[in-house]
């Protein structure tokens, strides 16, 4: 298999780790705008970067994203950058012929008057829209392939084909107790993206209603994460999760709660007063004249990488789908998880957790492709593909979930 990983940072520099130690890959061209930092990432592999190599990519320019696909002779091309530049190379790979895979969908837009309540654009609706083209080009889409949407979406669905016989609730809980030694704040995941998933009205399925929105951080619960992380207060947030599940999976409620904690939430707030959490530039004085500049990008700017935080970073971090039905007549509740810990991750891979987790799933379903274990044509999500051969990869990546029944 012959893949371009578009995107260097962090999740894109962790999946050539991962990927450098797995026999199915024939050759990855690793792109990104900064050459520099593709060249860094290929270099880092040492010995086992004989199969990859660097090149310069403007991820925004669709026309030039084709034709690498095209002269790299590509199969796939795999998507580590952020949400905003998932169109121009989702539709690339669909005008090069290859098949394509993102770890966080197409954006959403909310409704224009009653956001709390309405969903507008959703997340991944321009690229359910071209589910079409994606059919009769015979290529698939692999869209929302990370960790959460990715592992979290497996997980529904093995749960559904395994576990229950009906469904009554899924829900994705994700929480850590990750500290940052020299930082009084320092987001572990992009803070373009946390923001994005954040301060947007946050989706909630419900078989009987369909898709709405509520106002974010709602619906406060306390959660018991296992392997030591304990009790984390998680709040509604958008996710391709709930957007995903209810096309494959039956069920009659399904959300997405993230651990924040009170002081996180509090930072994320105060930016969104500021009107810091913007995305649409503004001119700044600068000393040849006005610059454009987003203030998001500012806000991104000035605060740390987290690919660069695994040294000072300590603690676990979990992601997971808790769901409650019935199984043969009786009551059931269980919760499927990951956990990495960011010692064993820097140790292993020399890369913090977050972002290790993130790069190991899209690596995981390359394989499965690259091994025809998954196939299929369209836009699809994790969970319209057979779990098993999923999970049972990740025990020989050295990265086993587990399962703990509530009751």
């Amino acid at each position: 298999m012959r893949v371009l990983l578009v995107g260097a940072g962090g999740v894109g520099t962790a999946v050539t780790r991962i990927a450098a130690r797995r026999s199915f890959l024939t050759h990855m061209v690793v792109a990104d705008y900064d050459l520099a930092r593709a060249e860094a990432a290929v270099a880092a592999l040492g010995e086992q970067g004989t199969r990859f190599s660097a090149r310069r990519l403007d991820a925004s320019d669709q026309d030039a994203v084709r034709t690498a696909l095209v002269d790299e002779r590509c199969d796939v091309l795999l998507n580590a950058t952020d949400p905003r530049f998932v169109m121009p190379l989702f539709e690339a790979a669909l005008a090069a012929g290859t098949h394509y895979m993102d770890m966080a969908m197409s954006l959403s837009a909310p409704h224009a008057t009653a956001p709390y309540e309405e969903c507008g654009v959703k997340l991944g609706d321009e690229q359910f829209a071209q589910a079409a083209a994606w059919e009769a080009s015979d290529r698939m889409a692999l869209v929302g392939m990370g960790v959460e949407p990715g592992l979290s979406d497996v997980f529904a669905r093995y749960a559904a084909e395994e576990l229950f016989d009906e469904i009554e609730e899924i829900g994705v809980r994700d929480g850590a107790n990750l500290t940052v030694e020299g930082y009084d704040f320092a987001p572990s995941f992009s803070i373009w993206t946390t923001i994005e998933e954040c301060l947007n009205p946050p989706v909630v399925y419900e078989k009987d209603r369909g898709w709405f929105t509520t106002a974010p951080f709602s619906e406060p619960e306390v959660f018991e994460f296992p392997e030591g992380i304990g009790p984390v207060e998680c709040v509604n947030v958008e996710h391709e999760e709930v957007l995903l599940i209810p096309r494959w999976v039956d069920a009659r409620r399904v959300t997405f709660k993230y651990g924040l904690g009170d002081d996180f939430i509090a930072k994320l707030k105060t930016l969104h007063e500021l009107g810091l959490d913007a995305t649409a530039k503004v001119a700044v004085p600068g000393p040849d004249g006005p610059v454009q500049v987003s203030p998001r990008d500012v806000v991104a700017a000035c605060l740390p990488d987290p690919a660069t935080l695994g040294d000072r970073m300590t603690g676990k971090t979990c992601a997971g789908t808790w769901v409650k039905g019935t199984k043969d007549g009786s009551a059931r509740e269980v919760y499927l998880y990951h956990v990495v810990d960011n010692e064993w991750s820097m140790r292993e891979y020399g890369s913090q957790a977050v972002v290790w987790q993130t790069a190991l799933n899209p690596v995981i379903a390359l394989e499965l492709m690259a091994t025809g274990a998954w196939k299929g044509s369209g836009v699809l999500g994790p969970e319209a593909l057979p779990p098993r051969p999923f999970l049972d990869l990740l025990g020989a990546y050295d990265s086993p979930w587990g399962l703990r029944e509530e009751r």
